[in-house]
């Protein structure tokens, strides 16, 4: 039977989950997002596996995140199995390139694929990236301001004023 290990962590942010395969780190779920969202989530995509405390990729992302969170760590290094639709993987492929303290909007991530026009469906895959912080989700912005986050918007001005990637205080009002 296939493991699936599940870690859970507090943080500077708050308490933080993690699962991970044998192979890979596969989900991180934030403080304040939906609690029933995380399970909910291993059910659909690793029915059947078995549920086992820890898991080695599990302690280096919290080791990894913690470092980030404190601004000592800026880029991560944890092997990653990204699950999504084939444009959801292409979208936060690019979004996992925007450097730290850099941001990119949703447009600029459309027009980066090709597909101009789809500001609206890179949101969508970005507010499904089951990996944030390590996919920075966080530093792409709606063209109008700072856009939603599935943390909620004040993580999201909270990470991004750990990063300084804010270049003014009126694009969090």
């Amino acid at each position: 039977m296939a493991k699936l290990f599940l870690h859970s962590f507090q943080s500077e942010i708050g308490p933080i989950r993690t699962a991970a395969t044998e192979e890979s780190l596969v989900l991180i779920d934030l403080p304040h997002e939906n609690s029933d969202y995380f399970d909910r989530w291993l059910e659909r995509q690793f029915e059947g596996h078995e549920k086992i405390d820890g898991g080695e990729h599990n302690f280096l992302a919290q080791r990894e995140i913690s470092s980030y969170l404190v601004g000592d760590l800026r880029e991560f290094s944890l092997k990653l199995h990204l699950i999504g639709t084939e444009f959801q993987r292409k979208v936060l492929a690019l979004v996992k390139d925007i450097k730290y303290g850099q941001t990119k909007t949703y447009g600029q991530i459309a027009l980066a694929m090709g597909q101009p026009g789809a500001s609206r469906a890179v949101g969508n895959a970005n507010a499904k990236n089951p990996l944030p912080l390590v996919i920075p989700c966080h530093r792409v912005l709606a063209s109008t301001g700072l856009g939603g986050y599935a943390g909620g918007r004040e993580l999201k001005k909270k990470l991004l004023e750990l990063e300084r990637a804010a270049r003014s205080l009126s694009l969090f009002e």
